[in-house]
């Protein structure tokens, strides 16, 4: 038995680094995990399927943790490497660079957990997780900036390049919800490809 949970652990371990290895490689790789569409805003993401995948396999504690390693490179790379003002005035802020990237690690590893009860369905609740895991992750953006910068929205709103004088939420959503759509489509239609069978391989072990 203690040979069983040392081997548990030590698969454990291994998989974690080989997952923060991976998602280093898409935080500070140009166009890997961040790909700019349209220069000055914020690039659009492949990390929530990593996000998703890992929370999947490891469950909502792991997954936050990951999550909140996600946000640290974001954090980071806003003040090594930022894309535009956006990215600045948006995540060189830790509430808005760390939360919502550990809710979406949180909101992803309770989707995954689904699949132990959906026999039938894994493939949804995977599904699910990767939607989350970006869904969660732009909504929470959103908000907690229309928070951040609720009493001097001017300078957020002319760096996404709106007009005075509009509601600063509506601002963010119009410049953040398609790339968040598109990530989330994407995360939700790739991550069951990836997790149905990296789980069954990791439980032959």
């Amino acid at each position: 038995m203690y040979d069983s949970e040392a081997r548990q652990k030590t698969l454990n371990l291994t998989v974690s680094a080989v997952f923060v290895a991976i998602l280093l490689l898409e935080a500070f790789i140009p166009n890997v995990g961040y790909i700019t569409i349209l220069p000055g805003l914020p690039a659009i993401t492949t990390i929530p399927l990593t996000v998703a995948v890992f929370a999947s396999l490891r469950g909502p504690k792991a997954g936050a943790a990951f999550g909140l390693v996600w946000g640290l490179t974001s954090l980071l790379r806003a003040y090594a490497a930022p894309n535009g003002l956006v990215t600045i005035l948006l995540f060189q802020n830790p509430l808005i660079a760390l939360l919502p990237r550990l809710a979406a690690g949180w909101a992803a590893g309770l989707a995954g957990q689904l699949a132990d009860k959906w026999e039938s369905r894994k493939p949804l609740a995977y599904a699910l997780s990767g939607l989350l895991a970006s869904a969660v992750n732009t909504l929470m953006v959103i908000l907690l900036s229309d928070l951040v910068y609720f009493s001097h929205p001017q300078k957020l709103a002319l760096a996404l390049g709106a007009k005075s004088g509009q509601s600063l939420l509506v601002i963010l959503f119009t410049a953040l919800a398609v790339n968040g759509i598109l990530e989330a489509v994407f995360s939700g239609l790739i991550t069951p490809l990836i997790t149905a069978p990296l789980k069954k391989r990791l439980k032959r072990r």
